[in-house]
């Protein structure tokens, strides 16, 4: 008796169970909903085929190509190039798991240019206005947005950080314990006074926190620094909208998500002299490209830099030291003497106009020296009569 051959949709929940042993709840989502989304698009557009075999590049995938770029709303151009990644690397795994499959179905060609990513940092503005508005609220949730804001973490690490996660490394200095989070790294991020306030403060207000009566407090609740009573999707949704509202009230002038804190603690870093490795590490990156997409770089930034540099550069290289006639009168006041001198005044302004900045006062420096050397070459010639 044969046995019943596998539909698509089999072939392929299959496989996505197997990759559940591996792989992240989330991650498995993503290949579930591209493979959804391909299944889908088969089946309508060519319901005659059922079988991998039958898949060819032109017309099926191509279609599908084609299908993603006319959706209603249109997808971004990063959703896109997943979809096309996780159905190849799926592709890939039945090939090397024995199903007949045709060669590059999907090929580097059919990836769409990523979009711009630009980093998102509240302005200075908005910033100190959201601050403001978050402080004055002073609830549980507020305070928990203060928290990210300071320390740059992210949403999720907020939810799940745990009660003990002020640590003091030192005598004067205190750190924020960061477990395990989005890509499987922990980290201690530097805390100030202000942010260990605020962490006292959550701590005093989820002692005042009423359970709810549908949801109370569960046996882990001593061990998260946010009450457990909310569900861990739950505390996404509550921290995103009392953020919309803290923004809306502080009349912010564009949209802030918890994300955009991120952005503007690591622009923030980066302008007060963190290093790009530090601020990397600071906020739970694994790769430099990834931190340069959250800091944003303005001309007042730059100038900042050039200036400073500037400043490093005469320090580093400092003005060398021109002996000097005495003060007092010297024991002949001939030519010679009053030339020497000049010269060693022309010398020591030429010095000094080079660590201004204005070329006004530059211009003015370079006129006198200028002067002087008219005077100097004048008691030449009168010593040569």
């Amino acid at each position: 008796m044969r046995r019943p051959v596998a539909s698509l949709e089999q072939i392929f929940a299959a496989h996505l169970r197997v990759l559940a042993t591996a792989l992240r709840p989330g991650s498995v989502g993503q290949y579930r909903c591209a493979a959804r989304s391909f299944l889908t698009y088969l089946h309508t557009a060519f319901p005659q085929v059922r079988k991998l075999s039958q898949l060819r590049r032109d017309p099926h995938l191509l279609g599908w190509f084609r299908s993603l770029c006319w959706q209603d709303p249109p997808l971004r151009n990063k959703t896109r190039e997943d979809y096309l990644f996780l159905l190849r690397r799926l592709f890939q795994d039945l090939a090397d798991n024995g199903h007949s499959l045709q060669p590059d179905l999907i090929r580097s060609e059919d990836f769409p240019p990523r979009d711009r990513y630009l980093p998102k940092p509240l302005s200075p503005e908005d910033d100190q206005r959201l601050d403001r508005g978050l402080r004055h609220t002073d609830n549980l949730e507020s305070n928990a947005l203060l928290l990210i804001r300071a320390t740059g973490i992210r949403i999720g690490e907020c939810i799940d950080l745990p009660l003990d996660c002020l640590r003091q490394v030192s005598e004067t200095q205190w750190a924020l314990h960061v477990p395990l989070g989005k890509l499987h790294t922990e980290r201690w991020v530097p805390v100030d006074e202000d942010t260990r306030r605020i962490v006292t403060r959550i701590l005093g207000l989820r002692a005042l926190a009423p359970a709810s009566p549908a949801s109370p407090l569960r046996k882990s609740q001593d061990f998260f620094l946010l009450p457990d009573y909310h569900k861990h999707g739950t505390w996404y949704d509550t921290l995103r909208l009392a953020l919309a509202d803290a923004a809306r009230r502080a009349n912010c002038t564009t949209p802030v998500t918890p994300h955009r804190l991120r952005h503007s603690y690591a622009t923030t870093m980066l302008r007060l002299g963190v290093s790009l490795p530090a601020l990397m590490q600071l906020l739970g990156h694994k790769d430099i490209r990834m931190t340069l997409r959250y800091v944003q770089v303005t001309q007042q930034d730059l100038q900042q830099e050039f200036h400073r540099a500037r400043q490093n550069n005469a320090q580093l290289h400092p003005i060398p030291k021109l002996p000097l006639p005495p003060t007092t009168t010297p024991p002949r006041a001939d030519l010679l003497t009053i030339r020497n001198a000049i010269s060693a005044t022309c010398h020591m302004l030429r010095m000094f106009r080079l660590q201004l900045e204005g070329p006004i006062a530059r211009h003015k420096l370079r006129r006198l020296t200028q002067r002087l050397l008219n005077i100097s070459h004048e008691l030449h010639h009168l010593a040569e009569k």
